[in-house]
């Protein structure tokens, strides 16, 4: 039997409606992980915000992490926050409401609505609010619609529970009740017929996951192997749903347009790496941090600090990690983001800037090697193996001068995957598998004989003369005959 919890913000928030030893507050929810872990819970996510990197947002991002089922998803959230993601399924929206208003006299010429749980008391616009649920599960929805010669969506953004009217909150207990009772489900993907791989790149990024030659490795050995690839850039957006899969080789994140072509991608039913929620798991070391942890892969001691429990938080991690110390931020890439604090005097200092962009930050302790193993994993098995060093004469594979903007970067060794330690390559696919099956490189430390697993990156590097040294040209083929298996099996309906 499933169990629910409804996360809120404040206690108050609550107070309208019936005690209830389900509801919880965030600041709890997000400092159980390991008490939480249980598949059938159901999360029903009432916070204030759901912006990016508040404690909204968390609670929703470490429900995924937890194996939590939860409303509103991570993906609802980061689709609703960018009208240019939520504006591709507009188009069918705008011809229901215009079936459904069309007859209909209103007193004004744009009308906003709350939507709870898709329900809404205009008896006109129920199935349209059933949609809008079915494409963006979220509690509460204010849709804002206008009339301009004929009736079109607006906006769609998430409600706040704190801010209903009592009349309101009558029509909310009502629907989370009828919600209680229905089944949580996922959309069905379309089929694809075509072989037509675009990769997506961006000429101007200075430190992109594939190098030219690899990405003309690619192209031309994909010619060789009957698919036809090109390469596109954020400019061809529109043009996207001529193929039939995407390979996204540029810096991803889920605020920029690398997210939006992998959810379109995926919302034509093509093939595509990254997806949208190999995306949303692996740009985030919080979620991440939190995943390992909840499913017993090996990290450094880390701990999340929240800006909300400064004081307590600080003296646990002095306390447990000692110094030197790292921080993340949750969404740093190619070493940025991360600092090394040497006493609690650096620890504050870069904490009170870090929490600027934050409501939590990651801390671990410091674990000092040569080298970093990064495992390359596709489709749940390691493909290829490197050792990273570290830039000369810094604690990083990567050093970013400020001064002259240059990177540095250590040197690296290609091996075979079957001479590397059988623990690094089992402790780096477990942590993989917890993503997904796409293209992942798992970064790995080395202590002793065992592996302790720093992060997983969903676009990893295959540049050539690097990654590809081992196994050279039959690299790019293994990543494109997984291309093909994918497209084969949607083919005939597997």
């Amino acid at each position: 039997m499933h169990s629910v919890l409804i996360v809120v913000d404040k206690p108050q928030d609550w107070t309208a409606y019936y005690p209830s030893d389900n509801v919880i507050s965030v600041q709890d929810y997000l400092s159980q992980p390991g008490s939480l872990n249980n598949s059938a819970v159901q999360v029903i996510n009432l916070c204030r915000s759901y912006k990016y990197l508040t404690n909204g947002y968390y609670c929703s991002l470490l429900a995924e992490a937890r194996n939590h089922k939860v409303i509103p998803s991570v993906r609802s959230i980061n689709d609703l926050s960018n009208k240019s993601l939520y504006s591709l399924d507009i188009g069918n929206l705008n011809q229901l409401l215009e079936k459904a208003l069309h007859d209909r006299q209103l007193e004004n010429d744009t009308l906003s609505l709350k939507l709870f749980f898709g329900n809404t008391d205009i008896p006109e616009l129920e199935s349209l609010g059933r949609q809008i649920f079915e494409l963006y599960p979220c509690p509460i929805l204010v849709l804002t619609i206008r009339l301009r010669e004929r009736w079109f969506v607006e906006s769609i953004k998430p409600g706040a529970l704190n801010t209903l009217q009592p009349s309101e909150e009558d029509l909310f207990a009502e629907a989370l009740e009828r919600f209680n009772k229905a089944v949580w489900r996922k959309p069905r993907s379309k089929k694809l017929s075509r072989y037509d791989l675009a990769i997506l790149v961006d000429p101007e990024e200075k430190l992109p996951p594939s190098d030219k030659t690899a990405l003309k490795k690619f192209v031309s050995i994909g010619k060789q192997m009957g698919i036809n690839v090109e390469l596109i850039t954020r400019k061809d957006y529109v043009r996207l749903a001529e193929y039939d899969a995407l390979f996204i080789r540029e810096t991803t994140a889920i605020d920029n347009h690398t997210y939006r072509f992998a959810k379109r991608a995926e919302s034509e039913g093509m093939v595509v790496i990254d997806d949208p929620q190999s995306i949303l798991r692996c740009t985030n070391k919080i979620y991440l941090a939190d995943l390992l942890n909840t499913n017993g892969v090996p990290t450094p001691i880390t701990q999340i600090l929240s800006k909300d429990r400064l004081k307590e938080d600080i003296a646990t991690a002095v306390n447990s990690l000692g110094f030197p110390m790292v921080l993340k931020i949750p969404d740093g890439s190619f070493s940025r983001g991360i600092v090394k604090v040497e006493d609690e005097e650096q620890l504050k200092t870069h904490l009170a800037e870090l929490f600027k962009q934050s409501a939590l930050v990651l801390a671990q302790a410091y674990t000092y090697t040569e080298y970093d193993w990064r495992i390359g994993v596709l489709n749940k098995k390691p493909i290829f193996a490197c050792k990273y060093f570290m830039s000369r004469g810094h604690w990083q594979i990567y050093k970013h001068n400020a001064s002259s903007g240059t990177v540095e970067s250590g040197t690296f060794q290609t091996l075979p995957v079957y001479e590397t330690p059988k623990k690094i390559l089992d402790v780096a696919t477990r942590a993989a598998n917890l993503i997904g099956d796409g293209l992942y490189g798992v970064d790995v430390k080395q202590i002793g004989d065992a592996g302790v697993v720093i992060e997983v990156n969903d676009n990893p590097n295959i540049d050539s003369g690097v990654e590809t040294n081992f196994l050279k040209d039959d690299l790019y083929r293994i990543i494109l005959e997984e291309f093909i298996r994918r497209l084969e099996r949607k083919r005939i309906g597997i």
